[in-house]
């Protein structure tokens, strides 16, 4: 959604990213975790982030059931406003990574086109996208609040892998088998390809690095 206002422009601050990411020790990248309802993304995501918060980054977790109490209240989850819910979380995340900030994502986002464009705006060397895969019927062992079932049964409409797809990663940074794979060894995998891309420091150098301060 572009403003078609030509007085309003970008005011560029002094504090630049570059300069924020500095100061923290580490790079701004946003890691988008996407899979089914169920699949263990919101549980990878913060599992995640208290790995880093360790290591002495700042991070932030956008959860998928968080930010539709606020930030998206309102939307549902008809095709349209789910694109919605994915472009909001995408401006935001982009603000967050110019404060150089680690933006952790969880969300199901099914549909290509929408994780897409999340990784056209803030940048495709700055976009992570993870897929936790797992089987269907472990998502729907897993759910607790039983709404795989109220969907099969025609009480939710539009709900992703009964009534509505989801459209896998073709290409994603990383495959995390959530269902098989104990949530120590996914942390593990996240935080390796973080040292392996340059985000982060590998743990012996950010000691060293904090020890200097």
């Amino acid at each position: 959604m572009e403003t078609m206002n030509k007085e309003i422009v970008w005011h560029h601050a002094s504090v630049t990213r570059k300069r924020r990411e500095r100061l923290n020790g580490h790079r701004a990248v946003n890691i988008w975790f996407t899979g089914l309802s169920g699949s263990g993304k919101s549980t990878l995501a913060h599992a995640v982030e208290e790995r880093l918060h360790q290591h002495g980054c700042r991070t932030f977790v956008f959860d998928g059931d968080n930010v539709r109490h606020g930030l998206c209240a309102g939307l549902g989850f008809g095709a349209e406003d789910r694109s919605e819910n994915i472009r909001r979380v995408g401006e935001m995340v982009k603000l967050f990574l110019e404060a150089g900030v680690i933006a952790l994502t969880a969300f199901i986002s099914p549909f290509r086109r929408d994780r897409e464009r999340v990784k056209a705006l803030v940048g495709a060397e700055h976009f992570l996208e993870i897929y936790c895969r797992c089987p269907l019927e472990v998502c729907e062992r897993r759910d607790v609040k039983g709404l795989y079932a109220k969907a099969r049964a025609g009480l939710i409409q539009n709900y992703t892998g009964i009534s509505s797809p989801y459209e896998e990663p073709v290409d994603p940074a990383l495959c995390v088998e959530t269902w098989s794979s104990p949530i120590d060894d996914c942390v593990e995998q996240v935080f390796l390809l973080l040292v392996e891309k340059g985000i982060i420091s590998p743990p012996a150098l950010r000691e060293r690095d904090m020890a200097m301060r």
